[in-house]
């Protein structure tokens, strides 16, 4: 394994001062209580700022509607998985016996999830400046433009975007629940809107597809009472 990492430094073009750090953000809560949750919050708030600013350089005539349309395109976990695979973490990725029978090092949720937990660990290892440099490298032969913005929208973007419209904050999301044996978890997310006292209720996969239905959900209820 210490061969793998190193190799996956090489990958990543960024050697950790605490490797540490490195394990931890490859370990799934199904091999150890010191597992990637964390990390993965940290790095998926990153992603999105070094997203951001990106897109702000690249793709000067378009207005913050579709920024954020394209970056939507570019943080899903469809992309995230192919960066992940790129990079070889399916076979670094580190799983309990039972996740690892059923297939967790090719799962699409779990390897996006990983990317994101090692972009949060390269901030806490050396800081923003070296974390932004990684996500650049990592998208440096992703197609970018303008066309991405006419993609559809997501539910979370939709959402968000509904909200920007009427000048409310934007939601609160947060994991409710966690249902299901560790190789097999389903996500109860809950969506908030404080500011219309709204709360509504999503499960999916993985945190992030749970965020989705939620979103769902609320837009349905948002639409149902003609608001």
């Amino acid at each position: 394994m210490d061969g793998q990492l190193t190799a996956l430094q090489a990958r990543l073009q960024h050697r950790y001062s605490d490797p540490q750090l490195l394990v931890r953000a490859l370990t799934h809560r199904s091999f150890s209580a010191d597992h990637n949750e964390r990390l993965e919050f940290l790095g998926d708030s990153v992603l999105n700022l070094a997203v951001a600013a990106l897109l702000y350089e690249r793709l000067e005539a378009l207005p913050e509607g579709d920024l954020s349309r394209v970056r939507a395109n570019l943080v899903r976990q469809e992309t995230l998985h192919q960066l992940a695979v790129g990079l070889g973490l399916s076979d670094v990725i580190r799983l309990g016996e039972g996740e690892s029978r059923s297939g967790g090092s090719r799962r699409p949720s779990i390897l996006a999830d990983a990317l994101e937990a090692l972009i949060g660990s390269v901030h806490l290892d050396a800081g923003y400046a070296a974390a932004e440099a990684l996500v650049r490298r990592l998208f440096a032969d992703v197609q970018i433009n303008p066309t991405m913005a006419a993609a559809a929208k997501d539910p979370k973007t939709e959402l968000q975007e509904w909200l920007q419209g009427r000048h409310m904050q934007l939601p609160v999301y947060r994991v409710a629940a966690t249902l299901g044996a560790a190789h097999k978890q389903t996500f109860d997310v809950q969506c908030e809107i404080p500011e219309l006292g709204a709360t509504e209720r999503g499960i999916g996969a993985s945190r992030r597809a749970g965020e989705q239905a939620a979103a769902a959900a609320m837009l349905l209820a948002l639409k149902a009472k003609g608001k």
